[in-house]
This record gives structure tokens, sequence and C-alpha cells, in this order.
């Protein structure tokens, strides 16, 4: 496949094209990092923080949006409760697979951080060599599910659906695919903490301290059940989007962390 470097292009992955975008070296010269998206995110809505973030860390850079968002093909409504899970397990490993991914490091936000921790803690894949987690869900909690209803009246009553039609094909289809899920009466018990034990790869959590969907009780999951490498850093004056709102010291978090990936990659190499 042809590295789509700061143009679009689309994935086919069982009929369903999928928009995707490239930034930086292909796999084939340098380690990926592989960018997984909000629950309400796409490619488009990580601004410029993938540019600055390849040219940063001097690795490639890779974002998709999930069916139903961006430009991709829509998304069957409504969503199974455990649809991190089946994205996780079903459709980013025949992504990756597509790409010709090497070598990297999977970098998720929100509902993005949850499917990499999933992959990362279901599927041996030695490619994976660090998992980046920002603003992840490991189970349901009141102060999210209350944002997420004031989300909603927002969409019902303010001009947030035609903010969101700027990003998505269709707006419909993405909001209530992620709205509808995480408010469901069912939805109320999700959990896959169980994940975390089976984690591998030395983690970075970055979680904004105001973030409005999450408290540390998601990094205090993480610490207890992980038995690998674990770096937490809470950002001050951070809500919900720490590559967003506070990017530089996000960008030199993760910059820090690849460096030390990096160390123990060429120790590997000299060892052998």
């Amino acid at each position: 496949m042809q590295w789509p470097v700061q143009q679009k292009d689309t994935l086919d992955i069982d009929g369903v094209k999928l928009e995707m975008m490239a930034w930086g070296p292909s796999p084939q010269h340098a380690p990926t990092i592989i960018l997984l998206h909000e629950g309400l995110g796409c490619v488009d809505l990580w601004r410029d923080f993938p540019q600055n973030l390849a040219q940063q860390t001097g690795y490639g850079v890779f974002a998709y949006s999930r069916a139903g968002y961006g430009q991709s093909d829509k998304a069957a409504l409504p969503r199974p409760l455990d649809y991190m899970t089946r994205e996780a397990i079903d459709v980013l490993p025949k992504v990756l697979d597509r790409i010709g991914f090497q070598r990297g490091v999977l970098l998720g936000h929100s509902d993005g951080a949850t499917i990499a921790a999933i992959y990362t803690g279901s599927i041996e894949d030695f490619r994976v060599r660090g998992v980046i987690l920002m603003a992840s869900h490991f189970f349901t909690e009141k102060v999210g599910l209350d944002a997420i209803r004031a989300t909603r009246e927002a969409f019902a009553s303010t001009d947030l659906r035609g903010k969101l039609a700027r990003y998505h094909r269709d707006p419909d289809n993405a909001f209530h695919g992620w709205c509808d899920a995480w408010l469901d009466p069912g939805f109320a018990s999700w959990n896959v903490e169980d994940v975390i034990a089976y984690l591998r790869v030395p983690v970075l959590a970055i979680q904004g301290i105001e973030d409005q969907y999450g408290t540390r009780a998601q990094i205090e999951a993480l610490e207890r059940g992980v038995y690998c490498p674990l770096d937490v850093e809470m950002l001050q004056d951070c809500k919900h989007s720490p590559h967003l709102e506070q990017q530089q010291s996000t960008l030199n978090i993760i910059h820090e962390y690849i460096k030390r990936l990096d160390r123990i990659e060429a120790a590997k190499v000299e060892v052998a």
C-alpha cells in the first residue's frame, strides 16, 4: 500500500471504506504511531497534532476514521455495547496488516485509548512495542455519563450538530453511534478492566486533572492491575483532550516515552 503522506485516502476493510492519512516516514523507514480517535473524533479532528508528533519524534504517524466517523462509510446502528472490543479484535488487526505496520506504538484517545488497551491486552502482536492511553475508559462512571447526557442535550438544542457536520459525512450516525451506546441502560455495567493485567509492553497514561468524562479512578485501575512498566502523567489545566488543550506538554511527554522505547530497542540489539 502506498503511504498516504498528508493526503486523504481510503482503506477497504471487509467492504467498509475507512478514510486514512499519514504523516512522516512509512513503516519501511521508521517505527509508526497508530492514532485511535475518541468517540466523536476522526482523522481531521486530530488537527495539527499528528504532524507535530511526527516532527518531534521522527516516527511515522497514521490515523484512520472508524466506520461512522469522518468520511468513512456509515456504521450500522445501534452499535453493540461491546463495540470497542469488536473494533480492537475485528477491525484494528486488519488495518495494521493492510498498512504494512512493522513496529511501533498504539496511541489512543478516550474510546480510542480503550480500543488500544483492549488490542494490546488481547492480541499477541510483537510489532506493538508500547501503548499510550490518553483519557482512557475501563468502566463507566457517573461523571462521564452525566457529561454525555449534557452533550446529548447540546446536540438537540445547540449548533453542535452543525459543528460535527464539518467533520463527519453523517453527523447523526457519528453522534448516535457513540451517545446511544454509552447511555444505553445496559452500558452502566460495562467494564474491561480485565485487559489491564494482560498488557505486556510499557504503558504511558495521560489524563487531564479536570477531565469531564472520567476521574483518576481510571488511572488507579491501571496502577492496580498492570504488571508492565507504567508512567502516569496528570496534566494541570486540562480536561478531556490533552493533545489539544496541552499539546506541547503532551508532545514532550510522548517524546520522552518514545526515546525510552528506542533505548530499550537499542539495548536489545546490543545484547543480541
